[in-house]
């Protein structure tokens, strides 16, 4: 693929050396308040709902209960009781990291909206982590609680030696470090900033010599440490951020990200959290040091992103396993694009924006926003996402809180700062980035301006801004116009309109329109400004059909539908409870309409001559036409469990007609094992690789049981007549642990309730994907067992089973 250049785009970048900031700063969240609209009512619902239902749950779970009971062994051992320990109550080593985000988060209400009792209740939680802290500046409860042995199979016996594993102990610091810098931002508080000096300090000690060169297995604490350099001025923090950074290239593990030294890596790989917050800390030493080879390596890994790891809906991190990305251009529909991946995009778009001022990567960034990181709260702001998948059966919703409880605490302080993102400056330059009705504050060219915006965004294009200086005074006004709206939905060649004609935008200037040069994503306007003036920007917002890059397999003869910087999805609840049968060819009529008495107040898709496929009696397929109807995807299962998908079929033969009614589907299915969250239906809905664009059809398997025998069972309403079955054999080799079985075969049960096998006429054959069928002497029976033996060490699982 062709990538754009942009080493060295834009505005910002000249010759000689970086900065030693970047270059556009944003905007602090403090100075900018949502009056109304969109996403007023969504941070208003976090502040709300969210900020007492995480502080709630931080108690109920045990995470804080952990600085108590670390905090009670220190003082129990200091009198005397040498052994004193205690079991963890909580599941994981980076439970710390919870309370230390919904800190963050709470900070970021605080500076917002002034709450005494709020403030104290994070004075006293604050007491609690520091009473935990050892002596010397430690602070990791897992360890300190139960010091003699280490209480986790992911904990080493001596500090650090396991964060380039999974000891998350620097992890746990990184989320501290920036709870820390929040706090006292909001509050002027020092004493959580206390506690975080007081353990960089104990890093300083223990690696400010280099050794021992320890690449953190979960990267954070490199953002953490350029922060708390930032609000402390001591630039050992930032050497130290550098150092964590240098020390990738040892283990060869792609998962961590320490597979090459940062500066050569080019690709995105591995866990995806664990990526786009380690970029995001390579952009702030690339911007802090001034250095070059860092910032060509993150502008790589960026347009790798973007040109072939990257969903619809911003969503990064296609695999389940591993939680991580894939290949260029996996990416498939049921894909794992976990909320804190899409955080940490933001995290990372943004500051490539800082270091340039191109529009591009607020274009990804919005996104990302409205899109795959708004999927992951509900509009009641109290049920969350892990997973953000672009297709679901039905079987998935939402939870109130996770065992890996990482992604509520992260959505929260996202939407809680999320003002800091709406504007920037550079100079004499301001930066209107994002849309929403607001009321902002910011300095250019020496002047205080007041800034209002005024808009039904992202229902409506239309855009008033007022701006009020404090005296005239010349500046120029950057109004980001979207990739959308110029007829490109992504800045690659990742997804592309059908129709691509840019739409006609428009500026007025005091009631004048005039014809702005578009710069690197900006309308600019430059002028002698006054209190009062009013910019109106037109931005219109038709539907658009997206095809995807003929190199994803997902997306072939596969349509989505998108509207302004908004994805749209078709859920069950809307559409006769089924949506995978769903065709959309071009002639289809599609209309916008905004429903504010429907989640919230949306913009829906009401859409006309659409069609559903239809499997007929022999097997073949026809169509009946259709109404149907597309919401937000950012909005879907806020109504129950639903079926949804964000791609539809073009035409009748790509798409997965429901199920006719069949032995099996009239059958009561059991298995001897299902995980949570594994259902084995998938195992009659009809559908085998074959009738996926990508081949990933849904699957039942065993995992994790592995060896032995399992088994799987249809029982009948009445005895019937069966003489054959036809079986499609699931194997994830590459990406899990499932392999073809040793061996399988029928049984039948008899009228004494005895299991017989049946007499096979041919070969139990074992092939992955395809049919495979066995045809046996005719039975009367109530029932079928299909008996699957595993090979040692691997389960086994089955796309399809046909009873004839």
């Amino acid at each position: 693929m062709r990538r754009p250049s942009t080493v060295l785009v834009g505005l910002l970048l000249t010759a000689g050396p970086l900065a030693a900031d970047y270059p556009v700063q944003p905007v602090p969240f403090t100075e900018v308040r949502f009056t109304s609209g969109y996403l007023a009512i969504r941070q208003t619902t976090n502040r709300a709902v969210t900020l007492p239902f995480a502080l709630h749950q931080l108690e109920t779970s045990g995470r804080l209960r952990n600085f108590d009971l670390a905090a009670e062994v220190m003082r129990r051992r200091a009198a005397g009781e040498t052994h004193y320990q205690v079991k963890p109550p909580t599941e994981y080593p980076f439970d710390d990291s919870d309370v230390y985000k919904a800190i963050e988060g709470a900070s970021y209400c605080l500076a917002l909206e002034p709450d005494p009792a709020l403030a104290e209740r994070l004075e006293a939680m604050i007491r609690r982590i520091a009473a935990a802290q050892e002596p010397d500046g430690y602070l990791y409860t897992w360890r300190t609680m139960h010091p003699d042995e280490p209480a986790h199979p992911w904990i080493g016996r001596e500090r650090w030696v396991k964060s380039p594993e999974l000891s998350h102990e620097l992890y746990n610091l990184g989320h501290l470090y920036e709870a820390g810098v929040a706090h006292y931002q909001a509050t002027g508080s020092r004493s959580l900033l206390e506690v975080c000096i007081k353990s960089a300090e104990l890093l300083g000690r223990d690696f400010g010599d280099g050794e021992p060169r320890i690449a953190p297995g979960h990267p954070v604490i490199e953002m953490a440490l350029a922060k708390l350099y930032r609000i402390t001025g001591d630039r050992r923090w930032l050497t130290l951020a550098r150092f964590f950074l240098d020390c990738r290239g040892q283990s060869g593990n792609p998962y961590s990200q320490d597979h090459l030294p940062v500066v050569k890596q080019t690709e995105a790989v591995g866990h995806a959290v664990r990526a786009n917050y380690l970029y995001s800390g390579m952009t702030d030493v690339a911007a802090l040091a001034g250095d070059r080879s860092y910032w060509n390596a993150v502008v790589q890994l960026w347009d790798d992103v973007v040109g072939t790891k990257w969903h619809l809906t911003g969503g990064c991190g296609a695999r389940a396993s591993g939680e991580a990305y894939g290949e260029a251009y996996e990416l498939p529909h049921r894909c794992y694009n976990e909320t804190c991946a899409a955080v940490a995009f933001l995290f990372w778009s943004h500051r490539m924006f800082l270091m340039t001022g191109d529009g591009r990567y607020m274009d990804a960034f919005e996104r990302t926003l409205y899109n795959g990181a708004l999927s992951g709260v509900s509009l009641s702001g109290d049920r969350f996402f892990y997973p953000n998948p672009l297709e679901a059966d039905g079987s998935y919703g939402r939870s109130p809180w996770f065992g890996c409880a990482c992604c509520p605490p992260n959505i929260f302080r996202l939407l809680a700062s999320l003002g800091g993102y709406v504007y920037a400056v550079q100079d004499d330059t301001l930066f209107v980035n994002l849309y929403g009705s607001s009321a902002g504050r910011a300095s250019v060219a020496g002047t205080p301006v007041r800034v209002e915006q005024t808009t039904d965004y992202p229902w409506n294009g239309e855009i008033r801004l007022r701006l009020h200086p404090a005296r005239t005074t010349r500046f120029t006004l950057r109004l980001r116009i979207p990739g959308w709206v110029r007829g490109r939905p992504v800045p690659s060649d990742l997804y592309h309109y059908e129709d691509p004609t840019p739409a006609d935008w428009s500026v007025e200037v005091n009631g004048r329109k005039i014809s702005p040069e578009l710069d690197h994503g900006y309308a600019v306007v430059t002028r002698d400004w006054t209190a009062g003036d009013e910019v109106r920007l037109h931005l219109p917002m038709p539907v658009r059909r997206v095809l995807g890059n003929p190199r994803i397999a997902a997306t072939r003869a596969q349509v989505a539908l998108e509207r302004g910087p908004t994805v749209y999805a078709f859920e069950g609840v809307d559409n006769e409870g089924y949506v995978f049968d769903i065709v959309l060819p071009r002639t289809a009529r599609i209309r916008p309409w905004h429903r504010p008495e429907l989640l919230g107040g949306v913009t829906v898709l009401e859409i006309e001559e659409a069609q559903r496929a239809i499997r007929t009696e022999s097997g073949n397929r026809t169509t009946r036409p259709t109404r149907l109807t597309a919401i937000p995807y950012a909005t879907w299962a806020n109504r129950g469990l639903s079926p949804m998908t964000v791609w539809v079929a073009q035409t009748p033969d790509r798409a997965r007609p429901a199920p006719r009614p069949t032995l099996a589907t009239r059958a009561r299915l059991t298995v001897s094992f299902a995980r949570g969250g594994m259902s084995p239906e998938p195992i009659r809905d009809q559908l085998y690789p074959g009738d996926y664009p990508d081949g990933q059809a849904r699957q039942f398997d065993f995992w994790p049981h592995k060896g032995g025998w399992e088994w799987l069972q249809y029982e009948f309403p009445s005895p019937v007549e069966c003489k054959a079955v036809t079986v499609s054999w699931f194997d994830d080799t590459g990406t899990g642990e499932c392999r073809l079985p040793v061996s399988w075969r029928v049984l039948h049960r008899d009228a004494n309730g005895q299991w017989q096998p049946v007499h096979a006429l041919d070969e139990y054959a074992v092939r992955k994907a395809d049919p495979v069928r066995v045809r046996f002497e005719p039975v009367q029976t109530d029932a079928l067992r299909l008996e699957v033996r595993l090979r040692p060490g691997f389960s086994a699982g089955l796309y399809e089973w046909e009873v004839h």
